[in-house]
């Protein structure tokens, strides 16, 4: 939204861990350190009530980024860049710069997370209403009873049926879909201010997908929240994104609104998922549209742009240095130095089916 100022701002974030490389060194030999990046130089921001959605294969650094954000990284990874944070009456608080006791209460009253496999996420052996009565009461001075009776609303805002009976129920009494409600309801609770949803709806069949789609978009609008949706489902952002942004070995290559991501693509990386998506007016008799090769390791990335070994129209200057990215239409941005040179209706007819 232009001229709202973002109420989550990234800027150049970079992360990285500890490497020790062992296979050419004698075994009694300590193995020198060094540093791998798994996010690289990410910029992004989230206004109010806006949803971001961040797009990337497995190891793109997308659930690395949402732990940072919530300070959950471990103690191992070194993180350089600003994660700005606007915590109500025009107050911007540095994420990075806090300390644990402050960022432990701002996490989960103003900013919350879905995590990805509920089954692990949520304690098997305590009762789902007593775990989200818990976050309320981490967050907030009332009796049990009181935090109780909370956990049961919270149960009731993402149309679990009959909560107070559910809110008795151990996680493995409850269906997938149920448990991922449970894990919203936990998470909207305190009523934060933005919601970092990672892969929300993994491992759901498509009815429940829907449903749990159509849930955080009621719940957005209910509520007022500002979304960073995580996923490598490109049909599944197409219908809760405002604004999509595309990672990459750790990397953004694009980052625009939906429309111009969608229908106008303007990174080869970009392109080539919209062309492998199958749809119903896919040729059957014909293999589905790949890209050719392999992901490079995090360690061995090539000292340029990290897809440009596996890119169709890669020039010279591509394998130099990694390009900047480069405002192709205003607000739709992608690292690429070749960009006027791609046509970007190829990917669209696969975009317009989504």
């Amino acid at each position: 939204m232009i001229g709202v100022p973002p109420l989550l701002d990234v800027r150049n974030l970079t992360i990285q861990f500890p490497s020790v490389g062992r296979a050419l060194l004698p075994a009694k030999q300590p193995a020198p350190q060094s540093q791998v990046a798994a996010v690289r130089d990410l910029s992004f921001a989230i206004t109010p009530g806006e949803v971001l959605g961040l797009v990337g294969e497995s190891g793109s650094g997308k659930s690395i980024t949402s732990l940072a954000i919530m300070g959950l990284l471990p103690p191992t990874a070194t993180v350089s860049g600003e994660i700005a944070f606007q915590n109500g009456h025009d107050k911007t608080t540095s994420l990075l710069e806090l300390p644990p006791d402050s960022l432990r209460e701002l996490r989960g009253s103003r900013i919350a997370m879905i995590f990805q496999e509920p089954m692990t996420a949520l304690n098997p052996v305590m009762r789902v209403g007593n775990q989200i009565a818990e976050a309320v009461l981490a967050h907030h001075q009332m009796s049990k009873a009181e935090a109780w009776q909370r956990a049961v609303e919270g149960m009731r805002d993402v149309a679990i049926p009959d909560p107070e009976q559910r809110a008795r129920s151990y996680p493995h009494q409850l269906s997938g879909g149920m448990r991922q409600r449970v894990m919203i309801a936990m998470a909207i609770v305190n009523r934060p201010q933005l919601l970092i949803a990672d892969e929300p709806t993994t491992a759901l069949d498509v009815t429940i997908q829907a449903q749990i789609l159509e849930l955080l978009n009621d719940l957005r609008r209910k509520f007022d929240l500002a979304m960073l949706f995580i996923s490598h489902d490109l049909a599944v952002v197409s219908h809760v994104a405002d604004r999509v942004a595309v990672m990459y070995t750790g990397s953004l290559v694009e980052l625009g609104m939906k429309a111009d991501i969608f229908n106008a693509p303007a990174h080869p990386y970009t392109q080539g998922l919209l062309r492998a998506i199958p749809t119903l007016a896919t040729d059957r008799a014909q293999p589905l549209a790949t890209i050719e090769g392999i992901v490079p390791p995090i360690a061995a990335l090539p000292p340029g742009c990290p897809f440009e070994p596996r890119c169709e129209h890669r020039v010279a200057a591509c394998a130099a240095q990694l390009p900047p990215l480069i405002e192709v239409s205003p607000g739709h941005w992608a690292r690429c130095p070749v960009l006027n040179a791609i046509p970007a209706n190829r990917a669209s007819s696969s975009a317009e089916k989504l």
